[in-house]
């Protein structure tokens, strides 16, 4: 029983230093119009993704339920703690990997996959919740394709309403009503994202016994979760934002704007569903939509394509390194 203490302290450990990972990689998301078009400053934008991110976190638990049951069962998983700390360290190698390079890649993707693998290399294809696993997987399919199609129809809508209106005026309008989405958006952020470690600190709990079942997320689990989240959020992921509201097209703040309330009302529905999302793809999403209602040339689609090739291998990855890492530590245990 000691040694399965230290088993939970190290998926406390990684659990959090993934929840900080998460908060610099996915959070730079959140914020990179709100600065690139220089409605907030870098260091305001940081705050205030801070405070909305744990504040979003302390609120809901239906994400969290979800990943801690959903893929596997926790309960009747062999060595489950231990295919814990394998996937924890898979999806924080691909994290840096990808905040390294500046792509950005899908923080709930490398999770998702690297629980799927470590699961897999631990009690074959029969431990994983087909059903669920499923459910998560289409979650995460679909939410990107409807935040293309929001983020174009609400900028169209925009384009229409402000047509005759003076170019200036406009942008020192939305300029300011993206202080409102970039804190919104923060705001979702934390309600499906930091919600996803809650989940797997809560699964290694059930799995080492010291819990019945994953119906209730201890508040020393969402505290710690929302904490990290927010000190991860202050660190920021500057290439990340560059890539995210520079490169992809010219946004102005009518697009960073359209691009924010429509983001954040497709994670805030999949946090109410009880659905994991990537926000990284949800935020790209809106804004590749946003930038082909402004003009469909004016969108870099090179750099487009890379980002969704990259969403298309995280998941193989990390299911197979998640896989080998598990391997490896079978030989040390």
């Amino acid at each position: 029983m000691d040694m399965m203490y230290i088993w939970v302290g190290a998926v406390i450990f990684l659990a959090l230093a993934f929840d900080f990972i998460n908060g610099f990689h996915d959070t730079a998301n959140a914020i990179a119009t709100s600065v690139s078009t220089r409605a907030l400053s870098p260091r305001v934008a940081i705050v205030l993704a801070s405070v909305m991110n744990f504040t979003g976190a302390m609120l809901f638990t239906g994400v969290a339920k979800k990943i801690g049951s959903g893929i596997a069962d926790p309960a009747t998983l062999e060595n489950g703690v231990q295919v814990i700390v394998a996937t924890l360290i898979s999806a924080i190698i691909w994290n840096l990997i990808t905040w390294w390079l500046g792509i950005p890649s899908s923080s709930s993707h490398a999770l998702v996959g690297s629980l799927a693998g470590a699961v897999v290399s631990a009690d074959g294809f029969a431990g994983i919740n087909g059903g669920g696993f499923i459910d998560i997987v289409k979650a995460l399919i679909f939410s990107p394709l409807i935040a293309f199609a929001g983020g174009f129809i609400v900028m169209w809508i925009l384009k229409k309403i402000f047509a005759k209106s003076s170019p200036h005026q406009i942008n020192k309008g939305f300029r300011t009503g993206q202080i409102i989405t970039a804190a919104f958006q923060s705001f979702t952020h934390g309600t499906n994202d930091a919600q996803k470690a809650m989940g797997i600190m809560t699964f290694a709990l059930v799995a080492a016994e010291l819990q019945e079942d994953v119906s209730v997320i201890p508040l020393w689990v969402k505290i710690s979760a929302a904490t990290a989240m927010a000190l991860g959020t202050s660190v920021g992921g500057w290439k990340i934002i560059k890539t995210m509201g520079t490169k992809i097209f010219k946004i102005e703040p009518i697009n960073g704007f359209a691009a924010d309330i429509t983001s954040a009302t497709v994670i805030l529905t999949a946090t109410l569903t009880h659905m994991p999302v990537s926000t990284t793809h949800v935020i790209t999403s809106s804004i590749l939509g946003v930038g082909s209602a402004k003009r469909f040339s004016a969108v870099k689609w090179g750099l487009a394509g890379r980002i969704v090739i990259s969403w298309i291998i995280t998941i193989p990855i990390t299911v197979l390194l998640a896989a080998l890492i598990y391997q490896i530590m079978r030989i040390f245990m």
